[in-house]
């Protein structure tokens, strides 16, 4: 999650980028062969600004979504098929982008794929095994539930007692956990997070039944041809963080039992939250060895030539909900933010 500090840094650069053109004059040196853009949730807006709503940055509306569409076309960008990313890598045409979804959320269908259709856009949905089946917990909304109810936040076994009275105290008691609880093992974060939900009276088997597509709907949704159904593990950990056997079976199982579930094999693989600390070379050899055709993070950036040989290591572009303006949009789409993020380098698959 992005803190108060690093958001101000984020605005003010895309703010820097739009008023020097850099996002323009920069671009042919910023710019790879394509990008894949990751989305979360799509819907309409209904927190008013300094409202409590900490995950604000996975969902953005469905008349930004359009407005990125519409962008891209006019930038000159193919919107393309995941299938379609190796053999666009290794070409010379026209710059592709690639559209993901992570997580498998209801509002993909509801407000996302009127809106793709509508541009004849394809587009990615990675599917949790167990967001679909009703047993996944999505912790980082439960976390937003429980401070939602509680008046103060107390977590012994970390050492925080924090004043949750009012939307700033509980935006701010929900940063500092979970900043706290994502240093940790994720054992821990989710049993703390699970004592706050039952203090709170939250149903955490609820929730994932309330915001995600069901089998019987993704099978539905299988059935149209401009949508990829992809896998995003059995249970959605922070895979680095969990032994190698652990990780194995998140990966490898997850293909066989989606492909089951879906009626379909899944040929692709997002890894959950997907930064360094969550994913990094054994995932990405864990997904080349199951069958994969790729595996995406969230390491930003472009997609270069040289990806090509690193299919299971693939950099994506979040679409940010806290930035929803066409500043943030135009830096994006040109490359020029991944310089510096990147310190220069086209490849981060180490």
């Amino acid at each position: 999650m992005l803190s108060a500090a690093r958001h101000r840094l984020f605005h003010a650069g895309f703010a820097a980028i739009a008023a020097t053109g850099a996002d323009r004059w920069l671009a042919r040196a910023a710019r790879g062969r394509g990008l894949i853009l990751t989305f979360h949730h799509v819907r309409p807006d209904e927190d008013p600004p300094g409202a409590y709503a900490p995950n604000r940055l996975l969902a953005i509306t469905p008349a930004f979504l359009d407005r990125t569409l519409a962008a891209l076309r006019a930038r000159g960008f193919a919107i393309v098929p995941l299938s379609e990313l190796p053999r666009r890598l290794s070409g010379d045409g026209e710059p592709f982008a690639v559209l993901t979804f992570d997580d498998g959320y209801r509002d993909n269908l509801e407000h996302a794929a009127p809106v793709l259709r509508r541009h004849g856009a394809p587009w990615t949905l990675y599917v949790t095994h167990d967001f679909a089946t009703g047993t996944g917990r999505l912790w980082w909304i439960e976390l937003e539930c429980a401070i939602r109810v509680l008046d103060r936040v107390r977590l012994p076994e970390i050492g925080l007692d924090l004043p949750a009275a009012d939307d700033a105290q509980k935006s701010a008691a929900f940063a500092q956990v979970y900043a706290c609880l994502r240093a940790g093992p994720e054992e821990g974060l989710r049993a703390a997070i699970l004592g706050l939900c039952v203090e709170a009276g939250i149903d955490v088997g609820g929730i994932a039944r309330a915001l995600c597509l069901s089998a019987g709907e993704l099978r539905d949704l299988a059935r149209d041809e401009t949508v990829t159904l992809a896998a995003h593990t059995l249970s959605h950990p922070m895979l680095a963080k969990h032994d190698a056997a652990t990780a194995r079976r998140e990966i490898v199982e997850a293909r066989t039992r989606l492909g089951a579930l879906l009626g379909r094999v899944p040929e692709h693989v997002s890894y959950p939250v997907g930064d360094p600390g969550s994913a990094g070379p054994r995932e990405f050899a864990l997904a080349r060895e199951a069958g994969y055709r790729t595996g995406v993070t969230t390491r930003p950036g472009h997609l270069f030539p040289g990806h090509a040989a690193h299919l299971h290591a693939l950099p994506r572009v979040s679409v940010n909900g806290c930035f929803q303006t066409d500043a943030a949009l135009r830096a994006l789409l040109s490359g020029v933010p991944f310089l510096a993020w990147n310190r220069g380098r086209r490849l981060n698959v180490a």
